[in-house]
């Protein structure tokens, strides 16, 4: 009988941590925050601003006409699956691997819930240096972002090294 190797699927719970933070801190937002007004944390730096989003990162397509709610729904889910079934391929003992992988299904799907719930994104993180703002984001685009990340860094950094020429 052949063994079976255990693979990185537990690693879906980091996913429904992720899933947990985000969707509990926009039920806060949108009980506790007033509409597109900041609410400084630091001052100079970092506000609480309630916005919303009908687009991707930087409000791509945000003013399509509606289509891309239903577009971003299924690149979501296509990626989020794609990505569970590389975690089910990885072993579980390969961290550098599962929990960027795990980081971005999480952060997707908690953008997904938004959109099929609101039919916009709840964003509310805002940094700023005097009149430079970045675009207010929320938990969810911090895991995905921090997956994205992950997944390039130690991609790279996995890459065997190449034999010496003549040597």
């Amino acid at each position: 009988m052949a063994k079976v190797k255990s693979n990185a699927l537990p690693w879906l719970l980091v996913s429904v941590l992720v899933l947990l933070l985000d969707q509990w801190s926009k039920a806060w937002v949108l009980g506790s925050l007033p509409e597109y007004t900041a609410v400084p944390v630091v001052d100079g730096f970092w506000n609480w601003y309630r916005t919303y989003n009908t687009g991707a990162a930087f409000s791509f397509l945000a003013d399509a006409g509606g289509w891309q709610k239903y577009f971003f729904v299924l690149l979501a889910f296509g990626i989020s699956g794609l990505m569970a079934w590389m975690l089910a391929k990885t072993p579980r003992s390969d961290w550098k691997q599962a929990l960027p992988l795990a980081l971005v299904i999480g952060g997707a799907v908690g953008n997904v819930i938004d959109r099929l719930m609101h039919g916009h994104v709840v964003d509310f993180i805002q940094w700023y240096v005097g009149s430079y703002y970045w675009p207010a984001f929320n938990i969810a685009d911090c895991a995905v972002v921090g997956g994205a990340i992950g997944l390039g860094v130690f991609g790279l950094m996995s890459g065997k090294a190449k034999p010496s020429v003549g040597g």
